[in-house]
């Protein structure tokens, strides 16, 4: 039985045989603090992906609002931007991995590890277009999906759903 239901049917059975709950705390109050898992945000690895990300995402926007046209060795820094969101990703592997090895089985774990297997395809749409809109609409999803990255590690963590 995983702690979870174990810590679950202890909450069920002391509910049931204690005269009266305390006014202050819900049945449905005490299953959600309990299932919450802590806040990652401040540890090292988790810092590192939220700072490499919100970097990758101003570049993006910087070549979003740029010339388009043409190919894309011609934008500044654009081998350092590839190579850094392969390393993102791979961060962001690292980080669901570690929080797969904790036990963590609220989004955050799930969503890392899309956004490590989504870089790369991204990255590879932005290479693969062939004209300055398919450029555009590239960077735009890439930004969005590094905006992402930075949100879901410093947003609140939720009880798995």
């Amino acid at each position: 039985m995983s702690c979870d239901a174990v810590a679950f049917s202890a909450l069920l059975w002391l509910a049931s045989t204690s005269p009266a709950a305390p006014p202050h705390l819900s049945f449905a109050a005490a299953t959600a603090e309990a299932a919450t898992p802590p806040s990652v945000a401040q540890e090292a690895l988790f810092v590192d992906i939220v700072h490499r990300a919100g970097q990758l995402k101003a570049q993006a926007e910087a070549y979003e609002n740029g010339p388009l046209d043409g190919a894309l060795d011609h934008l500044a820094g654009f081998d350092a931007f590839r190579s850094q969101v392969a390393e993102l990703a791979t961060l962001d592997m690292q980080g669901h991995t570690l929080l797969a090895q904790r036990g963590y089985t609220d989004d955050l774990k799930c969503i890392l590890k899309g956004i490590s297997q989504d870089l790369p395809v991204k990255m590879q749409a932005l290479e693969s277009a062939g004209d300055a809109k398919a450029r555009h609409d590239a960077l735009a999803d890439m930004f969005y999906l590094l905006r992402d990255n930075v949100e879901v590690i410093t947003a609140p963590p939720q009880p798995a759903a």
